[in-house]
């Protein structure tokens, strides 16, 4: 800390336009079909190469930002050539400016430059809009080392990454086996029971988007079941209007919701369990399944790929994947001591507690190695930050 103190003190730093430093250069539309198989990426809309083709159009160090797309604005470093399509690429036009310097400052800004998008359909980003953030620009020596440090931070974060991801890899093959095994009982005193025997399956009731509001009914939308909840939720995401209160359908505390359609099969029937302290409406694109199981329990053995297995074939294919709810309802799940409520209680609690702790290493954002990954870009982001706040950065709109 002491050092990235002497770097920055008295640091005399010019405030320019992007547009004045460096040039915004849109790119060559390309096509699939026009393309030349080869190894050179295209840069188009989204977060990788689109294709690869045989001819480049920008060389040497290049930053390029993504035009249109879902991922417009998104940003890239590129030292081999490269063919720009949709995207446009930025690149100094003065001697004192190091390219990486801006690319580092660029990230720093990524959220802006998100924030930049136009169009009511498909998102855009152009390069006038981006040619007017303001640039710090200290001298040449200073630039250089705050590239040394913040590459070797990246670097150092990509490896650790790396490992870690690797290693998550395998705990998810690991948590799979053992979730799996643990609730096939084998050898145990269980019984296969079908679903409408052990509980039934309620609709959810329609709202869109437009209901969203800040403070209002807590919802959960089909959608959500498979991009942000896990197996259980304590809390809701969304919330729409009060005045919708009598027209929607509620899940009680310890149901759990499942959705009826998806892009996948394994998106279809995905199941949450509700463990909120009140009743929580659901979309009509969802079911809340009633019981006296462990609601956990009853989700994750709705996780495991023999049920996902038994699902498909209650799954109809037309432009979306459609649960058929009869068919659903026919797959069975095992209830161990099933003439003991009591100890078969006891004993889906003990295999969920087991499979608590694997899906917090695995899955879970505030602790367990996703944490770990987390954190060591969090750790990047907080050293680019204190190195690139110089004086006068309150003149950065942010």
């Amino acid at each position: 800390m002491s050092y990235l103190g002497k770097l920055l003190d008295g640091v005399d730093v010019e405030w320019k336009a992007l547009g004045d430093v460096a040039v915004l250069k849109r790119g060559k539309t390309i096509t699939a079909k026009d393309k030349v198989d080869g190894n050179i990426p295209v840069i188009s809309g989204g977060q990788k190469p689109a294709y690869f083709n045989s001819e480049y159009n920008q060389v040497g160090e290049t930053i390029t930002v993504a035009g249109s797309g879902a991922y417009a604005g998104y940003l890239a470093f590129w030292n081999t050539p490269i063919f720009v399509s949709d995207a446009f690429s930025i690149k100094p036009n003065l001697d004192f400016l190091n390219t990486r310097y801006l690319y580092h400052f660029l990230l720093l800004n990524q959220k802006w430059i998100y924030n930049l998008q136009k169009g009511s359909g498909v998102p855009h980003v152009y390069p006038k809009d981006l040619a007017v953030l303001l640039i710090p620009i200290p001298p040449l020596a200073v630039q250089s080392e705050i590239v040394r440090i913040l590459d070797n931070f990246t670097e150092l974060t990509a490896e650790l990454t790396a490992e870690l991801t690797a290693e998550l890899t395998a705990r998810k093959k690991q948590y799979k086996h053992y979730r799996d095994k643990l609730l096939r009982f084998e050898g145990k005193d269980v019984e296969w029971k079908a679903l409408s025997e052990i509980g039934e399956f309620i609709r959810g009731k329609r709202f869109t988007k437009a209901d969203y509001v800040e403070d209002g009914i807590r919802v959960i939308h089909y959608g959500e079941i498979y991009t942000r909840y896990g197996v259980f939720a304590h809390e809701a995401i969304s919330q729409v209007r009060n005045d919708l209160a009598a027209s929607l359908r509620y899940a009680k505390p310890g149901d759990v919701v499942i959705t009826d359609v998806g892009e996948t099969v394994e998106d279809v029937g995905k199941a949450v369990a509700w463990l909120g302290d009140k009743d929580v409406a659901i979309h009509d694109h969802c079911y809340a399944f009633r019981h006296a199981l462990n609601p956990k329990f009853v989700s994750y053995c709705m996780q495991t790929d023999s049920f996902i297995a038994q699902k498909a074939k209650y799954v109809a294919s037309t432009k979306v994947h459609t649960l058929l709810i009869s068919g659903f309802s026919k797959i069975a799940i095992p209830v161990p001591y099933p003439n003991d409520p009591g100890k078969s209680l006891g004993e889906q609690a003990r295999i969920v507690a087991i499979l608590d702790k694997f899906d917090a290493l695995t899955n879970s954002i505030t602790e367990g190695l996703p944490r770990e990954i987390e954190l060591r870009q969090k750790q990047y982001e907080y050293y680019r930050d204190l190195l690139l706040s110089f004086p006068n950065s309150q003149e950065l709109t942010q």
